[in-house]
């Protein structure tokens, strides 16, 4: 088994706040003493005002990586439909280089349809993107194989979804941390589907990172249940890191 210690991670919604502010919170979490910051990849706000002020993933991923020194960063997720594979490799070849090795390569099928109709992509259907997505995996570890110069060190791969016929499976053939939105008790169950899959092609299980929502009053359960990567979500207009303060104290107390 690895002995995983707890670490904390914030997603910096890019939503209804201007890139100062942006750029001035992934600061102040940084020095809090954050693990890694994450972003989204989408197009438009996901609450609030439809059309409010959005930035996106991968130029601002690129940004973060010279504005910060410690933290490691990454999409939570990228979408697999908005990019080449071969091009989302090589862009996060990019980042890493430009990061000094701290990129996460969240990644998943996609779901949000207005990101699709408005950016000209092809929405097809939750399955079709899942297959999508299982084609693409392969594309990007072997483009990382070919570039010139190669990453800095074997990315982590983050595969974001509960679906355990098809996430799962991959999750158990590509991951190194799996994220889910599952409570405690669905982290348990999908934990068992995930164990199964990775018994099936001669992996452990241990060796992918479970990473959840950052819930309040639910912690010790999802430790307890497996848990070990924990994201808390603030977004625009006014960025408030008094909850990652408190999961940051709950991480030093607990790894002691």
């Amino acid at each position: 088994m690895i002995d995983r210690p707890i670490r904390i991670a914030l997603q910096l919604q890019p939503q209804h706040m201007d890139y100062a502010t942006i750029r001035r919170t992934a600061s102040e979490a940084e020095d809090l003493g954050v693990d890694i910051i994450f972003n989204w990849d989408h197009f438009y706000p996901l609450n609030g005002e439809p059309d409010g002020l959005h930035f996106e993933c991968w130029t601002m991923l690129a940004a973060w990586a010279e504005a910060t020194s410690r933290v490691e960063i990454g999409p939570l997720v990228s979408c697999n439909s908005y990019r080449n594979p071969e091009l989302l490799a090589d862009m996060a070849r990019t980042v890493d280089h430009i990061s000094g090795g701290r990129l996460i390569l969240g990644i998943g099928s996609g779901w949000f349809e207005r990101d699709y109709t408005e950016y000209g992509y092809d929405f097809g259907t939750a399955g079709s993107r899942l297959d999508d997505l299982a084609e693409a995996l392969p594309r990007i570890e072997a483009r990382w194989g070919k570039l010139n110069p190669p990453p800095t060190r074997k990315i982590p791969v983050l595969i974001g979804g509960g679906g355990e016929k098809k996430t799962l499976r991959l999750v158990a053939k590509h991951a190194d941390i799996w994220h889910t939105l599952a409570d405690a008790d669905g982290v348990e169950h999908k934990l068992g589907v995930l164990r199964g899959h990775c018994e099936a092609i001669g992996r452990d299980p241990a060796e992918i990172e479970v990473s959840v929502v950052a819930r309040p009053g639910t912690r010790e359960r999802l430790h307890t249940a497996g848990a070990r990567l924990f994201t808390v979500h603030v977004g625009g207009p006014d960025p408030d890191l008094t909850e990652l303060r408190e999961w940051i104290s709950w991480r030093d107390e607990t790894n002691k």
